[in-house]
């Protein structure tokens, strides 16, 4: 069977959620949204089941797969709904919508619920993607408010440069949004991952726990703040040969041998997710070794160099990234995220340890 595995292991993954709401210092949701960053959503969900506080995802269809597989913590839907007739599959499994536009809102409020809805209501507090703008924030709060329908409201808003803390516009936003709020009662919700590792002040009652939940930095500068990455990303060296020098590697020959070169082929490729723009330089381990990528990354197969790696051959372990080699410096090679990478992982036979 081919070789290339992703391992998720669980018990990095709660060790990095007490983490983070240690950090954070009152309730913390788990975000799960994209199939938990490429984890395995109900499987996560299953390992935090007894310390989350809640879940979060981007939509409805997220919801409700994790509570057709038994998941009973609260799970907020990032996105809210899309069409008027979700609020009664939101009804039905009681979930808890964000509301972040008058549509939204109109069709809430129009809806004759069974139950009262816990409802989180977001501003756009400078970010100009979604939410009620500050001077019509306190007015959907009111309509809210004033609905028999609504249990409790959380306040939110999400940061456009939380990953950058030496910048200023995280302060500025929490400005705005704390001007707004300061006579809406209720609980609130500020801080991302990065805000809860770099922002002391955005901590309230409630912080949402994404990328760092899975063992990463989101911040820019870096940094590791005793998180552990839950994903390792593997495969085997499958097929050997000795090149000579003035040898070109792979499509578009952008690769060329300069010495006698001892070349190894693994199992994976960009339709695996892993991305082809890494390719020539791009780090991988094999056998524990540093190596790199030679030539280009291909559909369904990589070339790394052997040559000075000591015992590689058919069967050697490559780790793409993991414990040992990080994600982010895939991502850099390839003009891109961790975010992106963790998402498209696909094809690999998934192994989950606890």
């Amino acid at each position: 069977m081919r070789p290339l595995t992703a391992q998720i292991n669980l018990t990095h993954l709660k060790h990095n959620y007490q983490l983070l709401k240690q950090l954070h210092g009152s309730r913390l949701l788990a975000v799960l949204k994209a199939n938990a960053y490429g984890h395995g959503a109900v499987q996560c969900a299953k390992a935090l089941a007894d310390m989350a506080d809640g879940f979060a995802v981007a939509c409805i269809e997220e919801a409700i797969e994790l509570r057709m597989s038994g998941i009973n913590n609260p799970i907020v839907l990032l996105e809210g709904v899309f069409e008027p007739q979700e609020y009664a599959l939101i009804d039905q499994y009681t979930l808890w919508p964000v509301i972040q536009s008058q549509y939204q809102l109109d069709h809430f409020l129009a809806y004759d619920w069974q139950e009262p809805v816990h409802v989180w209501l977001k501003m756009d507090s400078g970010m100009s993607r979604a939410g009620f703008f500050p001077q019509d924030y306190a007015d959907a709060y009111t309509q809210l408010k004033q609905s028999p329908h609504v249990q409790q409201i959380t306040k939110m808003t999400h940061f456009a440069r939380a990953d950058e803390p030496e910048l200023s516009m995280t302060d500025e936003q929490i400005e705005r949004f704390d001007q707004v709020c300061q006579h809406l009662e209720g609980d609130e919700s500020l801080a991302n991952s990065a805000a809860i590792l770099s922002c002391q002040k955005a901590h309230r009652q409630w912080g949402r726990g994404g990328l760092a939940l899975y063992g990463l930095s989101p911040l820019i500068s870096g940094g590791n703040f005793g998180l552990k990455p839950v994903m390792s990303l593997s495969t085997k060296v499958f097929g050997v040969r000795e090149l000579k020098a003035g040898v070109p590697i792979g499509y578009g020959a952008t690769y060329v041998t300069e010495q006698n070169t001892k070349v190894g082929l693994i199992a994976c490729g960009y339709a695996d997710g892993y991305p082809r723009l890494a390719s020539t330089d791009s780090p991988v381990l094999i056998d524990g070794q540093l190596s790199r990528i030679i030539g280009r990354v291909s559909m369904d197969m990589i070339t790394v160099e052997l040559t000075h790696i000591q015992g590689a051959g058919i069967g050697s372990h490559v780790e793409l990234w993991g414990e040992q080699l990080s994600i982010h410096d895939i991502a850099k090679q390839a003009g891109t995220l961790a975010y992106e990478l963790l998402c498209h992982v696909k094809r690999a036979k998934f192994i989950y340890l606890d």
